[in-house]
């Protein structure tokens, strides 16, 4: 899987850094191009003659020598993969706090590829509250963080902290990269984010979803070579690059679009959370706060999963979403089986950190066969990941 794959090699401070001599060549061996980046303090522990010996490529560290400019946002867009190994506890806090006083860090920070960093350091230093905390920052971005081994440390003692071995490295990028082919040639139809309904020109009914779970969804999708479009209502989020956008605003947009798309989709996976009522009339002008009671009369929106379920196909994967604030495995259930859905993602608004807004996500799936899948609070991108390997693996199964 490593063949022809481009590899940005990032070497912090630490004893560990001799290991990079050891993953270079197993990279090059197993067919990838590798480029190095060093810290300078990383160049106290290996050579970067080394390096560049075993890698065929200068080894970079500066952001300019030679009157010459090492271009950290082409190396960013080089690679397919940055790999920052080892991950000192030093470039950890840095990388988590968005700090950029050097090439390896200029180069993450610009990066459009995946991270995955392999940390070391002493146990007690891994252990300590701000590393832990740091950790899970870089997790937050949607970087990839390897477990550190426990075992022989440079202090001499024995514990948690010690860098993953190399070929346990090259083991997970072999796996990282089959993983992005599982959904390859396969059309995905995400919807993210609310749908506005117009009282009148200036209000509307909505509600409070940022669409943050549902573009990590359609980037999950992407990442594993699958043909993504993402149908959005309004959101400030940042849309990802390299896939199909539709906006829309209403639900009976969100209908039509994704009505239009079931047919030449092979996994739907209907994340927005869709305004259930609308205005009978919406006000053509501005309605002025004159009487102490509007009262306004509603009428149900088109429901969106209950119609693709009933147009699915035997070759069709549909997921729903269902957040609720009580009897939530009940509802989840019954909303499942009700409108033909092969999997139903439950969200309760009583789990802390998880729902709309939040950069966290803490979830249940059910699926027709009565399964149930529980997945503690991590980041969204992360339970991206999980919804998705639950689909795949139930429905190879």
């Amino acid at each position: 899987m490593l063949q022809g794959k481009k590899i940005l090699l990032g070497i912090s401070g630490s004893i560990a850094a001799y290991k990079a001599a050891i993953i270079i060549r197993l990279l090059i061996k197993n067919g990838a191009s590798v480029q190095v980046i060093m810290t300078s303090s990383s160049k106290n522990f290996i050579s970067p003659l080394t390096l560049s010996t075993l890698s065929k490529n200068p080894v970079l560290s500066e952001l300019s020598e030679n009157d010459s400019w090492a271009n950290h946002v082409m190396l960013g867009r080089w690679a397919d993969v940055i790999l920052i190994s080892p991950l000192s506890c030093n470039t950890l806090s840095k990388m988590a706090n968005g700090q950029c006083d050097n090439l390896l860090l200029a180069v993450y920070l610009s990066a459009t590829c995946p991270v995955i960093a392999a940390p070391a350091m002493d146990d007690d230093m891994w252990h300590h509250p701000s590393t832990q905390l740091n950790i899970k920052k870089l997790q937050g971005f949607g970087n990839i963080v390897l477990p550190v081994d426990n075992g022989d440390l440079a202090s001499g003692l024995k514990g948690d902290g010690r860098m993953a071995e190399p070929e346990a490295i090259i083991s997970f990028l072999n796996n990282y990269f089959s993983i992005q082919k599982q959904l390859s040639g396969k059309k995905v139809l995400i919807t993210a984010g609310p749908t506005y309904e117009a009282i009148d020109p200036v209000r509307y009914i909505g509600n409070r979803s940022s669409g943050k779970m549902g573009i990590a969804l359609a980037e999950t999708c992407r990442d594993r070579g699958a043909e993504v479009t993402l149908v959005i209502g309004p959101t400030t989020e940042t849309i990802p690059d390299n896939m199909k956008v539709l906006n829309v605003t209403t639900a009976q947009e969100m209908f039509e679009a994704t009505i239009a798309l079931f047919p030449l989709t092979n996994i739907a996976v209907l994340c927005a959370a869709v305004a259930d009522y609308r205005l009978v009339t919406p006000y053509s002008e501005k309605i002025k706060k004159t009487n102490d009671l509007l009262n306004i009369e509603l009428e149900k929106t088109p429901d969106i999963l209950k119609t693709l379920g009933g147009l699915k196909k035997d070759n069709q994967i549909i997921v729903g979403f269902a957040l609720e604030t009580n009897n939530e495995k009940e509802n989840a259930i019954n909303k499942l089986n009700s409108k033909n859905a092969d999997f139903i993602v439950l969200n309760s608004l009583k789990d802390e950190g998880a729902g709309f807004g939040h950069n966290t996500n803490k979830i249940t799936i059910f699926d027709r066969k009565g399964k149930q899948f529980d997945f503690d609070l991590r980041s969204k991108k992360e339970i991206a990941s999980d919804i998705i390997n639950t689909i795949i693996k139930k429905s190879d199964a």
